[in-house]
C-alpha cells in the first residue's frame, strides 16, 4: 500500500501521463458557449514536474470550452537566481507576463491568458514584505492581484510532497500576521492552500482580518491518504464543519477545484484508462455542493488548477463534469460559478 501511495501522489511524467489519458477517448465540451474564466493554473517546467509553458496550456484550452480569461497561480516557477534571497519570487511575475504578452499579441487567440497574476512572497518578512510586493506589482504590467501562501503541512504521507517545509500552524504565527497586513494596504488578495486539518487556523485568520479578500483553494483540502485512507466518513464529517465555518466569514471565497489531486485519494491514477466526467461528477458531487450551499453561488468560482488535477483527468474532461454537477443551475447561477464570482474577486475584465 505505500508504494501504491507513494506512487499515486508522485507525479507522472509528461509522457506516460499523455498515453493514459489517450486511453479514453477526448469528449465533447458540453455548453461550449457559456464563458469561463479559469482562476487557478500554473505554468512550469522542472525536473520533477515536467514543462507546462503557454503552448501546452493553450492545447488543454483547445478543447472545445469558452476560457475567456485566466489567472495564474504561484508555483515557484523561475525564481531570480541571483540576488536578495526575499527579492527571488518578482522572477515569477517576470516570467509570467512574458507568457501572457505572447497572448496579449493576438497571434495565439482570443483568451486573455494570465489577465491575473498571483505571485509568492514570504509572509515571514513581516511588515518588510511590502518592498518585495511593491516590486511584483512593478513586474507585473497591472496584471498582479494578490499572493498565495500554501501551509500545507501533515505528519504523515502528504507530508512529504508539498512544495515547501512547512510548520504546523504557519497561519498562526505572529510574524505571517505582521507580513499578511500589508496586502489589504495594497489592495492585494490572498490565496491559501491547504490541508483539511488547517482550516481551523484560516478560520482564525479570516476572523483576524475581517476585511482582507481571501480564496480557499481546492475546497479546503481534504485528505484521503496516509492516515486519512479508509476514513472518508471522518474526514468529511470534520471537512463539513471547518467549512460550514469557513463561510460564515464574509471575507472568504471558495474555488471549486483542485479534485483531481491524488492528495484527495479517489485513486483515478491507480485505473487502467481515465474516468469519464460523469464519474468525475458523482465523486466530486458532495465536495462541490456541500461548498455552494455553503458559500453561495457568488462566492464560489470552479477551477482548473491545471496541470496538477490532470493526474485524473483532461481539461475538457474536467471542466465537463463541473457542467454535469450544475446542470440545473441558474444562468445567475452560473454566471457566478464560471466567471462572475473570479471577475470580482480578482478585479478582471467583467464579461
Amino acid at each position: 500500500m505505500a508504494t501504491r501511495e507513494y506512487r499515486g501522489l508522485a507525479y507522472r511524467n509528461n509522457a506516460d501521463l499523455a498515453a493514459w489519458l489517450a486511453k479514453r477517448p477526448a469528449e465533447k465540451a458540453l455548453e461550449p458557449d457559456l464563458p469561463i474564466i479559469d482562476p487557478h493554473h500554473h505554468l512550469w517546467h522542472t525536473e520533477a514536474r515536467g514543462l507546462y509553458f503557454l503552448p501546452e496550456l493553450l492545447k488543454d484550452l483547445g478543447g472545445g470550452h469558452n476560457v475567456v480569461s485566466t489567472v495564474f497561480l504561484e508555483c515557484q516557477a523561475m525564481f531570480r537566481a541571483a540576488g536578495p534571497e526575499a527579492m527571488k519570487p518578482v522572477g515569477e511575475i517576470e516570467f509570467v507576463v512574458g507568457q501572457a504578452a505572447q497572448m496579449a499579441s493576438g497571434q495565439y487567440g482570443r483568451t486573455r491568458v494570465c489577465e491575473g497574476i498571483i505571485g509568492w512572497v514570504d509572509l515571514l518578512l513581516g511588515a518588510k514584505v511590502r518592498e518585495v510586493l511593491e516590486a511584483e506589482i512593478a513586474a507585473s504590467g497591472g496584471r498582479f492581484r494578490g499572493v498565495r501562501y500554501g501551509t500545507s503541512w501533515d505528519e504523515g504521507l502528504a507530508g512529504r510532497f508539498v512544495s515547501r517545509p512547512m510548520t504546523q500552524h504557519r497561519l498562526l504565527d505572529p510574524k505571517l500576521r505582521e507580513g499578511f497586513a500589508v496586502l489589504g494596504k495594497l489592495g492585494l488578495t490572498f490565496d491559501s492552500w491547504h490541508f483539511h486539518p488547517q482550516l481551523p487556523d484560516l478560520i482564525d485568520l479570516a476572523r483576524a482580518f475581517p476585511d482582507q479578500t481571501i480564496i480557499c483553494d481546492h475546497v479546503g483540502g481534504a485528505l484521503g491518504v496516509g492516515q486519512y485512507a479508509g476514513k472518508q466518513a471522518e474526514v468529511t464529517a470534520a471537512w463539513k464543519k471547518s467549512i460550514a465555518e469557513l463561510a460564515r466569514c464574509p471575507n472568504v471565497n471558495m474555488k471549486l477545484g483542485g479534485l483531481g489531486m491524488t492528495s484527495f485519494g479517489f485513486g483515478f491514477e491507480f485505473e487502467d484508462a481515465p474516468p469519464s466526467s460523469e464519474t468525475l461528477a458523482e465523486t466530486w458531487r458532495p465536495y462541490i455542493e456541500t461548498c455552494i450551499e455553503a458559500f453561495g453561488a457568488n462566492r464560489c468560482m470552479f477551477e482548473s488548477n491545471f496541470p496538477p488535477d490532470k493526474q485524473s483527468c483532461g481539461y475538457t474532461e474536467l471542466w465537463n463534469a463541473f457542467k454535469h454537477l450544475t446542470k440545473n443551475a441558474s444562468a445567475d447561477e452560473k454566471r457566478a460559478l464560471y466567471s462572475g464570482t473570479a471577475a470580482r474577486v480578482y478585479k478582471l475584465q467583467q464579461l
